[in-house]
């Protein structure tokens, strides 16, 4: 499993949580506390926002830990807004195009967990994709598939409906095509550049981690604490958290009726 963190606040250099912290990400590549997979190293990722449109990113397939553009980048990149993620591989290819996060014009998206028994599912969920979001897929992950299947479900305008129809319409595919041995899990970070989205959820209940730490002007966020400060709180299970500034607000998520929904008003 991946580890990542997020932050939105007043603006900080990235270095300040990828690398100092007594447990930062950099520190999680060698030797993750709560995950399956202890080694993060198939690859990592950044996403800043400044002032511009759109935001950055830096995508390599290196080890985290060992590489000096990632130190040097942190260390100089001042955000407001970013998140950054290390991956660690459940079966697609090492690559570039497969590193976290993703982006579509003003929109990040990043994933840890997968879904079971993706080869199964694959084709029909891509087959889903309308062709103006299938050109711009560039890996061959579920995590960006889910973000453009969240996409074509109205994450620009509804993001939490968007969110559970996305889940649902995942979940029916799978029932549909009895790929149901393993289970779906996500912890996922969404901003459009102005707020988070997080989403811990897993079909078996027991959805991989995400802690939250408010400060007086921001909110960090990530797979696991960054330190062995008590203000660490995880996310609840099977939520939907709305994060703005360094406030929560916690939707459940509905499993069965957003897409069932979405179909009825459509036929």
């Amino acid at each position: 499993m991946c580890r990542w963190l997020a932050y939105q606040g007043s603006p900080i250099y990235l270095d300040e949580l990828v690398y100092e912290p007594e447990y930062s990400l950099i520190h999680q590549s060698l030797e993750a506390r709560k995950a399956i997979t202890r080694v993060n190293a198939d690859g990592f990722g950044l996403g800043w926002y400044t002032e511009r449109s759109t935001p950055g990113q830096f995508h390599e397939v290196l080890p985290a830990w060992g590489d000096e553009n990632l130190k040097s980048l942190t260390h100089h990149i001042r955000s407001h807004r970013f998140m950054a993620h290390i991956r660690s591989s459940t079966g697609t290819q090492v690559s570039r195009s497969n590193c976290h996060p993703f982006i579509i014009g003003n929109w990040m998206f990043l994933h840890n967990g997968q879904i079971g028994d993706f080869t199964k599912v694959k084709y029909e969920l891509e087959r889903r994709l309308p062709e103006y979001l299938y050109i711009e897929k560039r890996g061959t992950t579920d995590s960006e598939l889910i973000f453009l299947l969240m996409i074509k479900n109205g994450l620009r305008h509804t993001p939490v409906k968007a969110i559970r129809t996305t889940i649902a319409e995942i979940e029916s595919v799978i029932e549909e095509k009895q790929a149901g041995e393993h289970p779906f899990k996500a912890s996922m970070c969404i901003s459009d550049g102005d707020q988070f989205w997080v989403v811990r959820y897993s079909t078996d209940e027991q959805p991989p981690t995400i802690f939250a730490k408010p400060q007086q002007d921001a909110m960090v966020l990530a797979s696991e604490p960054l330190d062995s400060d008590p203000q660490w709180k995880i996310i609840k299970p099977q939520t939907i958290t709305h994060v703005v500034g360094n406030k929560t607000i916690a939707y459940p998520i509905e499993e069965t009726s957003a897409f069932t929904l979405q179909q009825k008003a459509t036929s």
